[in-house]
């Protein structure tokens, strides 16, 4: 994303480019905060919000990017509508993604959320109703893709079904939500830094938003972006490392 877009953007302003691959959920925020880079893009922002909270850190979400979203892709079953009774579903078992794939079939209306809930922080003892007595198969999110001959359906990461060659757009429903689109963050101190401008300027500028349309199918696009190429709901009618831009 950022090595064939916006590095050739900054670097026609002067700015040298380095870029950064982490390999892990915690470095990138550790080493944004110590200096050792000046932005990071990786997470979305219940993540950020958390973490900072935890450890205490001066850090600011300035703008979102394209995020391969989280979809309900088939299985044994080939559509929605094929929805059975005890139907197996295999989704991510680490809480977050767990709390979303209960807030997507709950959408679907396959089982139903009790009222009040935080439905970021969903999770089994929340269901009110379970519809169709489906069998919640819970792997780790990088398994679930290898599921789906198993499985009725499978909800999968979108970084998690690009890096297993599951085209985006094959899913029968994605995440609506914008809660989890990811974000380029900054510490906070330099966000209104001249340089900081330049970047956050690249990220929204048109230059970025057509290379973004042409390379990224499938993808969900940032909220503040006008024009999408694609409903992001249904998508039938990104490795793990993370990519960090420094000045």
């Amino acid at each position: 994303m950022v090595k064939f877009s916006i590095k050739p953007i900054l670097e026609k302003k002067g700015y040298d480019v380095k870029l950064i691959e982490f390999t892990d959920y915690v470095q990138p925020n550790l080493a944004l905060s110590n200096g050792n880079i000046d932005v990071n893009i990786f997470q979305h922002k219940p993540y950020l919000d958390s973490f900072k909270a935890e450890r205490n850190l001066a850090l600011s979400p300035v703008f979102q990017v394209p995020t391969a979203p989280l979809g309900i892709y088939s299985g044994r079953l080939q559509k929605l509508e094929d929805a059975k009774k005890d139907m197996r579903v295999s989704v991510p078992n680490d809480p977050s993604n767990f709390a979303r794939a209960l807030v997507m079939m709950n959408d679907l209306g396959w089982i139903t959320l009790k009222e009040g809930i935080n439905p970021l922080t969903a999770s089994e003892r929340d269901i009110k109703d379970n519809k169709y007595n489906i069998q919640l198969v819970q792997l780790e999110a990088a398994q679930v893709p290898r599921s789906r001959n198993n499985v009725d359906f499978a909800i999968i990461n979108g970084n998690y079904a690009v890096s297993s060659g599951v085209k985006l757009t094959t899913a029968l429903y994605q995440e609506p939500s914008f809660a989890y689109v990811n974000w380029g963050v900054m510490r906070t101190k330099d966000i209104d830094q001249p340089w900081a401008k330049d970047v956050i300027a690249a990220y929204n500028s048109d230059e970025f938003k057509d290379y973004s349309h042409k390379t990224f199918e499938g993808y969900k696009w940032p909220a503040n972006w006008t024009v999408e190429v694609k409903a992001p709901v249904k998508a039938d009618e990104q490795t793990t490392t993370q990519e960090t831009t420094a000045k």
